[in-house]
């Protein structure tokens, strides 16, 4: 053990091929107090100078302080559409550490055609904390590092007896000729030390329509504070939007269709880090007449429906987590607070002509046909007495439902409903709702604890949510949180009592993961499943999975999911050979 130990700390002053570098200028992530077991240090001390790496499999996590102990290969083979985002991942790892490591990306070449480099994107993958999975609500108390954030650094600088993903993104272009290309990956570290992975990409004679024509229905909820909080800006000044366009493009790219605007002050009683901020401001005039200032909300739907996020407004709520109110009393000259139980006579009072300036404000800026109040896992007597409400004062608005109650049977007039995984919706009311041109999705927030997105979740479990809901056939799917951040999610992704990673998706300063990575893998699954249907290619190798699928308890983590998610792939890429 002693001798292990003398060759590890002899490798930290290893300086690679030169004596004279400038380190990578970044973040370090926090170390775990862990004691490596002595198969670890031995692992690390019988492996040779340099930097290894190979292709790793991108659907699973591998440990940062641990010789990769997983399948490695020197070769790698994708089947892709034109058109698709797919992904892959390579593995590195050091025991004396590698400064400056880069990955430059060969053209890819066929029989006949070439695709420029340019088309890959590789990102090093970065550790944040997160809490062990223990498949249940309850936590463990555990921790360990997951591999998550893509940043955006050209280079990077490996520690000692460590692994770094790096995470391969392959933009195909739309008029990619159909083949076979071939291409590399070249690994350096300060210039020398090269590692060389080649790869093979076959593009099929499939085309997957631009992210603006998917039929996807993808809601995942925007956080507007926690941009301004975690990049330091004045909340909506001109800079905080202009740091949230990168970070909703990244969303908008995935092909988000929702946008989530604010009625009044936080509708969930501040259930992450950061409070929402109110997109209008409401004042009772001297008068005793409502006035109500629509500058931030219109500001934000027009950069949403600008990014090309268009197909519904879903403003929360009617009926907020704790039904507070607030507004600006002008006799007063004071903020107010008020509890609006819905049924009750204040909630009548305030909400009336609101609602009915509200509609004539739409209906001017041309956004009456695309908005809905939006409430969120509220109790059918609630429910009942906001549409009781709605119906009276505003009867062109249409409402939307994240349900756990079955409302959506109540209420079928509702354009857009979201039933919890665990309390599934019938088909047959899917079916129905579709044909009115209203669409059913399901959601996953703190709960289940598999299949979700969780930091802790192996990354398939993204892309199982895409087969899952074209087997269920759904229209698509809501997550509660796309970027409410933790304190510092790039270190500690935890917060509160929900499992680390439960709260968002992305990062800040538009920072993707692999998580959202893989759920656009999930997405396109969906897109090019229902293109292949209509194309009339015989899918009947697809549905026998889609049908093993339906037929398994999703929310059971002990069956062969990954085996699932792998078959599903091939049966895909065969079928879209056709």
């Amino acid at each position: 053990m002693k001798s292990v130990l003398a060759f590890m700390a002899a490798a930290i002053f290893a300086v690679g091929c030169s004596g004279d570098y400038q380190r990578v200028e970044t973040f370090e992530e926090l170390a775990l107090e862990q004691t490596r077991s002595e198969e670890v240090y031995e692992a690390w001390g019988s492996l040779g100078r340099g930097l290894y790496g190979g292709w790793s499999d991108k659907d699973l996590r591998y440990v940062r302080d641990e010789v990769p102990e997983r399948e490695i290969s020197q070769n790698m083979k994708l089947t892709c559409w034109r058109g698709e985002r797919a992904s892959a991942q390579i593995m590195l790892w050091s025991a004396e550490g590698a400064d400056g490591v880069e990955c430059k990306v060969s053209d890819l070449k066929s029989a006949d055609a070439k695709l420029p480099g340019s088309i890959v994107q590789t990102r090093f993958v970065r550790y944040t904390i997160t809490d062990e999975q223990t498949f249940s609500y309850k936590k463990s108390g555990n921790t360990f590092s997951a591999a998550d954030m893509l940043d955006s650094l050209a280079r990077f600088d490996m520690a000692p007896c460590s692994t770094r993903p790096v995470w391969v993104t392959f933009n195909i272009p739309q008029d990619a000729k159909a083949g076979v290309y071939s291409g590399k990956i070249t690994i350096s570290h300060q210039g020398c030390g090269k590692l060389k992975l080649p790869f093979e990409l076959e593009v099929v004679d499939h085309t997957l329509a631009p992210v603006a024509e998917w039929s996807y229905h993808l809601d995942l909820w925007q956080h507007p504070s926690a941009v301004a909080r975690a990049q330091g800006l004045e909340m909506w000044s001109d800079e905080h939007f202009e740091a949230m366009r990168p970070v909703m493009q990244l969303l908008a790219n995935a092909g988000q269709k929702v946008i989530t605007a604010t009625l009044n002050k936080d509708p969930w009683n501040h259930q992450c880090y950061d409070g929402y901020e109110s997109m209008i401001l409401w004042t009772l005039g001297k008068d005793g007449e409502w006035r109500y200032d629509y500058k931030v909300f219109d500001r934000w739907v027009e950069m949403m429906l600008g990014l090309g996020i268009n197909k519904m407004i879903n403003c929360y709520s009617m009926v907020p987590w704790n039904n507070e109110l607030e507004y600006w009393d002008e006799a007063k000259g004071e903020t107010i607070t008020v509890k609006a139980d819905p049924g009750t006579k204040i909630f009548k009072e305030i909400w009336t002509p609101f609602l009915k300036d509200f509609t004539s404000h739409l209906r001017e800026k041309g956004w009456l046909s695309i908005t809905n109040i939006a409430m969120d896992e509220r109790s059918p007597k609630a429910m009942d007495a906001a549409a009781e409400l709605l119906e009276q004062a505003a009867p062109e608005l249409n409402f939307a439902l994240a349900d756990n109650h079955k409302s959506y049977k109540r209420y079928t007039m509702m354009r857009d409903v979201c039933v919890a995984i665990h309390h599934p919706a019938d088909h047959a009311d899917i079916v129905m709702r579709r044909e009115k041109g209203h669409n059913t999705t399901f959601y996953i927030c703190c709960v289940p604890s598999y299949p979700n997105t969780f930091t802790n979740s192996e990354p398939f479990e993204s892309e199982l949510l895409g087969w899952y809901g074209v087997a269920t056939d759904y229209d698509g799917m809501l997550r509660w949180a796309y970027n409410s951040w933790p304190e510092n999610p790039h270190l500690d992704s935890r917060y509160g009592n929900w499992m680390g990673g439960d709260t968002f998706l992305v990062y800040p300063y538009a920072r993707s993961s692999v998580r959202f990575e893989m759920l656009i893998e999930g997405i396109e699954v969906a897109e090019k499943v229902r293109a292949l249907r209509r194309e009339g290619v015989d899918t009947s190798a697809i549905e026998a999975v889609l049908e093993r699928i339906c037929t398994t308890n999703s929310q059971d983590h002990t069956q062969p999911w990954h085996e699932i998610v792998v078959e599903a792939r091939k049966a895909l890429d065969e079928v879209s050979r056709m």
